[in-house]
């Protein structure tokens, strides 16, 4: 792989088997989100995504923490049009188009961009110390990367008002019943829980992982109609890959499919 050629200051990754490993790394500043970070974290993702030994991808922060939000003192002074003109926001949406799962495995803080970059991902995996929030209000703005998106499509109208207009946190335990999370988990085994569930798709065929994603996000895009159309659409373009006859082959023989990834 490609990663340890590159210096990285704010993230740390690895590779174990075919998940595809990134931690950000900021401890002094509780991993806030400043541009160089991000910057680092994007490229990193999609280099994972374009690594045919990487099936999936596990995003953390660590055992104590996610990230904080983004960098308030590095933007506090800034006007409108800087801020426009620096564009900063514009690299996390690279993050929407990786074509493989991103799984987000949090331990303590993930409040306004920590908490967006979490929404970001496919699936999240939450330590019992897992806190999350949109508190942007309270410093005179609003969510900027897709928090007031996100959040209304998981939670509901009224449930984001309250959330992001109060700017209050909230424990895991609400963020599971409003279906932000996947899984509530002891702190010591968040990132060994996101990991389990990471190499589970990273050994499902390739193709069929990505075009799933692919659909499934999709939902969230189009009317229902629109949806199934497309859904459709990829299923039967499914049918031209190696993995779809050696799967339903496998499956007529009564064995374990070998997949290509092709």
């Amino acid at each position: 792989m490609s990663q340890a050629a590159t210096p990285l200051n704010y993230i740390q990754v690895h590779q174990l088997d075919r998940v595809g490993v990134l931690q950000l790394h900021r401890p002094e500043a509780l991993n806030a989100l400043n541009p160089d970070l991000m910057k680092e974290l994007v490229t990193s993702l999609e280099r994972f995504d374009t690594d045919e030994q990487i099936g999936c991808m596990v995003l953390t922060g660590g055992e104590t923490v996610f990230a904080a939000g983004a960098d308030i003192k590095q933007m506090a002074g800034a006007s409108a049009i800087e801020m426009m003109a620096a564009n900063d926001l514009a690299v996390w949406d690279r993050i929407r188009l990786l074509k493989k799962p991103v799984i987000a495995a949090i331990n303590g803080y993930a409040l306004g961009g920590g908490c967006e970059v979490a929404m970001m991902c496919d699936l999240i995996i939450a330590g019992e110390s897992a806190r999350f929030g949109q508190p942007e209000i309270n410093i005179g703005v609003i969510p900027g990367a897709g928090g007031t998106q996100r959040l209304t499509r998981v939670a509901g109208k009224a449930k984001a008002m309250e959330l992001i207009l109060t700017g209050r946190p909230f424990k895991a335990q609400e963020a599971l019943d409003m279906g932000l999370i996947n899984k509530i988990v002891p702190d010591s085994q968040t990132i060994a829980e996101a990991m389990a569930l990471a190499k589970i798709i990273a050994e499902k065929p390739a193709m069929a992982v990505q075009l799933a994603k692919k659909a499934i996000l999709k939902a969230f895009e189009t009317p229902l109609e629109d949806g199934l159309d497309y859904e459709r659409h990829l299923f039967y373009l499914l049918f031209a890959s190696a993995d779809q006859k050696e799967g339903m082959r496998a499956f007529q023989e009564k064995r374990a499919a070998v997949w290509k990834n092709a």
